[in-house]
């Protein structure tokens, strides 16, 4: 935006912040169904390693009722506490029923605890049959692991049981038959919130934006004619007196891959600095998923750190007046060395309502994680006509009210830029690079993260560098 908050404390004013707390406290709640009569199933569970780099749970459904039971029907989950901004890998080693028989999905809990955030949910096929009554399913012998196998600690994970060698029910592993609960106790008694990393359907089609950035450089004509426009104008936001140059906005391939790399450069003053941005000139985006892989950088290339960095990924529209009720921004900000107040890298995700420069004032909910993200990470935002949610690594990383939804469309935007120059002084020359893969937007759909992956490996594999097929109006 113009002059991102200026103090993030600012976020929410007092009026909103008691509507938030009345409307948590009017939550409401849906009576389930009953289970279908005489189906009923117990988990059994035993561990299989204690592990350094991968989680075994080894399970055993079996149909303690008196009716068969299609094991379609059957879902069971395994809750954990996941590592800060890791993404995890689902496999079956070997099952009785077999593993093509069985699916495996991570989801999101809506309310998490000190032991759980995150849950594993084992479904199975129709090929994996039916229980008959006092059957079970024989061993599904299961792992997961972090998607870059670094280590993990299951010590924090709340259906973990490392005393359980041998098979035996687990009442910290839940089951639901045609989704009613019909075993086991879910942390603090919460009901999860689904977001699978494996698409359970295809990928919509519809209106898209997909934009593979292959480009030979800033001033191909190509960019233009596909709408983007590389910022050059002077002005906010940053370091006063700043360039915005679009020079520093480059493309190259890396592996099979083009890339679109932004590079900020600071010596130390106003008229040293360089700052980038790409934008799309069409302001026509809004409901729908907006995606893009971007790679962070918490390290200049050389000379000092600690610079004020902000790398982004936003949508945004025009403040038409101080505290103008249709403004709308949504915004994933990483700050490698802090700023803002804070003292260290940070990663924002912000939806805003609307703001006024001076005075400052902020009408605005955010999520944060007080973390390293330098590296490649999938970031994934959805809005409905109910919420926005934002995702990192295919794990949910804030869910905001539908008080900040947008009421006009935005454009897409990435920019690098430095907040002030007061994080590092000295007058020795450095840059800051930020990478990006693809963007892509579908229009009023909302995806799963897998489905976003679905989606921009067939346009990849069907060589679609680009497309847009969003409508001028939105």
């Amino acid at each position: 935006m113009s002059d991102p908050s200026k103090n993030r404390k600012l976020r929410i004013r007092a009026a909103l912040a008691v509507t938030a707390v009345t409307g948590l406290g009017a939550t409401a709640l849906t009576a389930l169904p009953a289970a279908a009569a005489g189906e009923a199933v117990t988990v059994q569970y035993r561990q299989s390693a204690t592990g350094g780099d991968q989680v075994e749970p080894w399970l055993k459904v079996v149909n303690t009722g008196t009716a068969s039971v299609p094991l379609s029907q059957v879902k069971v989950r395994y809750y954990f506490k996941a590592d800060a901004g890791a993404s995890y890998t689902y496999a079956c080693s070997w099952a009785v029923k077999g593993c093509a028989n069985l699916t495996g999905t991570f989801g999101t809990l809506a309310n998490p605890t000190a032991t759980a955030d995150r849950y594993l949910e084992v479904g199975f096929t129709a090929g994996a049959g039916s229980l008959a009554p006092g059957a079970d399913t024989g061993d599904m012998q299961l792992r997961f692991h972090r998607s870059d196998w670094q280590p993990l600690n299951q010590n924090d994970d709340y259906s973990f049981g490392p005393a359980q060698t041998s098979y035996a029910s687990w009442s910290k592993v839940t089951a639901t038959v045609a989704g009613v609960p019909v075993w086991g106790t879910a942390p603090a008694g919460a009901e999860p919130t689904p977001t699978p990393t494996d698409p359970t359907t295809p990928p919509p089609t519809g209106a898209a934006l997909f934009d593979d950035f292959d480009y030979t450089g800033h001033t191909d004509p190509a960019v233009g004619a596909h709408g983007w426009s590389v910022r050059s104008n002077a002005g906010g936001p940053g370091v006063p007196g700043a360039t915005w140059a679009p020079e520093n906005v480059t493309f190259a391939k890396e592996g099979t891959n083009s890339i679109m790399n932004l590079r900020t450069s600071t010596a130390g003053t106003g008229e040293s600095t360089r700052h980038t941005e790409i934008l799309t000139r069409a302001t026509k985006f809004r409901n729908g998923t907006y995606a893009a892989r971007v790679r962070f950088s918490d390290a200049p290339l050389s000379g000092p750190d600690g610079d004020r960095v902000v790398q982004t990924f936003f949508t945004i529209n025009d403040l038409k007046a101080p505290m103008a009720d249709d403004y709308a921004e949504y915004d994933f900000e990483y700050l490698p060395n802090g700023g803002w107040g804070e003292p260290a890298n940070i990663l924002y995700t912000t939806s805003w309502e609307t703001y006024r420069p001076d005075p400052w004032e902020a009408v605005n909910q955010h999520s944060e994680s007080r973390t390293s993200y330098a590296g490649w990470h999938d970031l994934v935002v959805t809005i409905d006509d109910t919420a926005i949610v934002y995702y990192v690594d295919g794990r949910e990383f804030g869910r905001h009210d539908a008080r900040y939804l947008p009421e006009r469309p935005m454009s897409i935007n990435f920019n690098q830029w430095l907040i002030d120059l007061a994080g590092q002084p000295s007058t020795t020359p450095r840059s800051y690079d930020q990478k990006v893969d693809y963007v892509l937007h579908v229009k009023d759909q909302v995806l799963t993260p897998a489905q976003v992956a679905a989606k921009v490996s067939a346009y990849r594999s069907a060589g679609t560098a680009f497309e847009d097929t969003v409508p001028a109006t939105s």
